[in-house]
């Protein structure tokens, strides 16, 4: 009898623990995310707020790494070149979705599959080189965020640069070429700027690192009062080295990128690049969950941040207007 009651106990609770007491259940689907960047792999006491506000995003999203979501990571350390054989590598995976920063890392991955899902982030006119038909229907398998910011920009970084160092009339532009399909058009805009506001500038194009110490050797020469570095990836993996440069010839400096303030630069001034990343990892979620790239119009952030380092204007020997700390987003001390 005794017997015969633990056996229908035992019936009892299978049947009202359900079918998960009586079969295994699936496993999570985990998809795997193809992470290309022109960058190079952040190392300790890097800059890495962007990826990790990206991580944070799909967190938020219900997306954790090692449960259901892999991210396989391919660094390009600045060199455009191997981008294409790293976007291959990807698609050989068969990675479900590419997520691409910047520009020329999504140009290498839709130039390597047309089929897997590319999500692009910091994208400079992705209609004229091809990414997307157009801006609200992209069409294909690309979408994403753009590096969209009105041409006043620099007239407005210059502007700053002036408001720190007032007695400055010639600032130094570091620029490459290379730097985006919008390259001319961009200087054109930032030296008629420099003329409406009584600056004149020197404008240095740089394509290789060991270029850098000839180039503030020309602006001692030219006795440039203040520096402005452009977007571009040798700018970006070398930004420390630069901004010591600058903070040795004692120039006030100022780039679009905020990533130049964490290495000791004076100011940056644009996008928020946090903010995009974040951004980005939306577009990874709607994606993985059903969405076509080609239907999710390409986004176009409005905000900018303008960051300030105190510790640099210190050492510079600069007070930074209160009206200027009152706009900045963000201020180290």
């Amino acid at each position: 009898m005794i017997a015969r009651r633990t056996l229908v106990l035992v019936v009892a609770l299978a049947l009202f623990a359900g079918p998960s007491a009586t079969h295994a259940q699936p496993a999570e689907k985990v998809y795997r995310i193809g992470y290309l960047t022109i960058g190079s792999p952040p190392s300790p006491g890097m800059y890495t707020r962007p990826l990790e506000g990206f991580r944070q995003q799909l967190r938020e999203l219900g997306w954790v790494e090692g449960r259901n979501i892999a991210i396989e990571f391919r660094y390009a350390d600045g060199r455009a070149e191997r981008l294409p054989a790293l976007a291959e590598e990807l698609v050989r995976l068969k990675v479900d979705l590419i997520y691409a920063n910047p520009t020329p890392s999504a140009l290498a991955a839709k130039k390597a599959t047309s089929t897997i899902p590319i999500v692009g982030t910091s994208l400079t006119q992705p209609v004229e080189v091809g990414l997307v038909a157009s801006l609200a229907r992209p069409g294909g398998n690309v979408t994403g965020v753009s590096y969209a910011f009105g041409t006043d920009i620099f007239g407005k970084q210059l502007e700053m640069l002036r408001d720190v160092a007032p007695k400055v009339r010639r600032v130094a532009v570091l620029s490459n070429p290379g730097g985006s399909p919008a390259y001319r058009q961009m200087l054109e805009t930032t030296k008629a700027a420099g003329k409406s506001l009584g600056l004149e500038l020197q404008i240095l194009e740089i394509y290789e690192a060991r270029e850098f110490d000839d180039a503030f050797a020309a602006m001692t020469k030219e006795r440039a009062g203040a520096l402005l570095v452009m977007g571009h990836p040798i700018f970006f993996l070398h930004r420390q080295r630069l901004a010591e440069l600058a903070l040795k010839h004692r120039l006030p400096s100022m780039s679009t990128q905020e990533q130049w303030v964490d290495a000791g630069g004076l100011m940056s001034y644009g996008p928020n690049f946090v903010n995009i990343a974040r951004r980005g990892a939306i577009y990874v979620d709607r994606i993985l969950r059903g969405a076509k790239p080609g239907d999710l119009p390409i986004e176009q952030p409005t905000n900018m941040a303008l960051v300030l380092n105190l510790k640099t204007a210190k050492r510079l020997g600069i007070t930074i207007p209160p009206a200027l700390r009152e706009r900045a987003n963000q201020v180290i001390e």
